[in-house]
């Protein structure tokens, strides 16, 4: 027996100097989506210890972590800013922590392992300066609407004056570069096509970056008013051909494009990219639809939603009077909650 115990501690490693200090990397599994997850522990002089997190897939660095306890091997980090909790168990070697995510009512496993580097995350697809064509910073009002709205104008080198194309960006507040979870779509596309001999105006959505005017209160119908304020704007420079000003729309912005067209005579064309075919209530069914089933909604609930999302958008389409419009939904609301 002797012997055995000998054995035995020869293979135990020795964590008595091992910290939980140092960087933490894990993928977070979340529905219809996977995400990295990076925490970089460290220890200040006095020997508390405080922590960052990183999500490299979203485009966010270093947001604080204000609530880091280590108790017999247990790691607790709390992200306040976020709404989020990772509490994990760490091996005995001090290179894995299991644990779980909670996060707005959701709770979701996830391992962190001890690594070297953090990861990066390359955009080899991003152009980088100098650039051979001229790239100008421009901004022009909206007079319709008492707003300025602020971007990029990139022209090519040489001889115009110019085909343009004036950039439409999807749903929700977008910079001019279209920016996503640090993608930037829109930079990448005018590059492309400057490169290729077509000017490229993006902009930045009203009430968004140097754009003035409030996204919140705005309609696809102000949006479109926007779009046509840039086209009036590029009538005026001599670098641009007034017979070839088209726009590309993505997403909403497709749906914007074919309003603008029918507005002004001077687009020459229009470009729709994963724009849709179907009316706005029916994309909000098939998304509602995706996303419950992405959660593990059953099909009878899915089905369900749907009834009375459909008894919604008939309220509205049918009664004229905003104040009943809202008393009804109330009633609507308070109904479905009963059953």
């Amino acid at each position: 027996m002797v012997g055995i115990d000998i054995i035995v501690s020869a293979q135990q490693q020795d964590t008595s100097e091992i910290s939980i200090d140092g960087i933490w990397e894990g993928k977070l599994k979340v529905p219809g989506t996977e995400l990295r997850i990076v925490f970089k522990i460290s220890k200040n002089p006095e020997g508390t210890l405080t922590a960052t997190l990183d999500s490299p897939d979203q485009g966010v660095t270093g947001i604080p972590v204000e609530e880091v306890i280590f108790e017999n091997n247990t790691l607790r980090l709390e992200v306040k800013s976020a709404g989020a909790v990772f509490e994990g168990k760490v091996s005995e070697d001090f290179l894995v922590i299991e644990g779980e995510w909670k996060q707005s009512g959701g709770t979701f496993p996830l391992t962190v392992n001890r690594v070297d580097k953090a990861v990066e995350i390359l955009r080899p697809q991003v152009p980088k300066k100098p650039y051979p064509y001229i790239e100008e910073e421009v901004a022009y009002e909206n007079k319709e609407a008492g707003i300025t709205l602020a971007g990029t104008l990139t022209l090519p080198s040489g001889k115009g004056p110019s085909p343009v194309v004036l950039l439409i960006s999807g749903s929700g507040p977008q910079d001019r570069n279209e920016t996503i979870y640090n993608h930037r779509p829109f930079l990448v596309l005018a590059d492309y096509l400057t490169r290729q001999g077509i000017a490229v105006l993006r902009v930045d959505d009203r009430g968004v970056g140097e754009s003035t005017g409030d996204f919140s209160q705005a309609t696809s119908e102000d949006f479109a008013s926007d779009v046509l304020a840039g086209i009036e704007y590029l009538k005026t420079r001599k670098e641009i051909n007034p017979e070839q000003i088209g726009l590309i729309g993505h997403s909403e912005g497709g749906l914007i494009a074919p309003m603008v067209a029918v507005k002004s005579p001077d687009v020459a064309f229009i470009i729709l990219m994963a724009g849709t075919g179907l009316t706005g209530e029916e994309i909000l069914y098939l998304q509602g639809a995706l996303i419950s089933r992405a959660m593990g909604v059953s099909e009878k609930d899915i089905a369900k939603n749907r009834q009375f999302n459909e008894k919604i958008f008939s309220l509205i389409k049918e009664e004229k009077d905003e104040k009943t419009i809202e008393e009804k939904l109330r009633q609507m609301f308070m109904d479905d909650w009963a059953e």
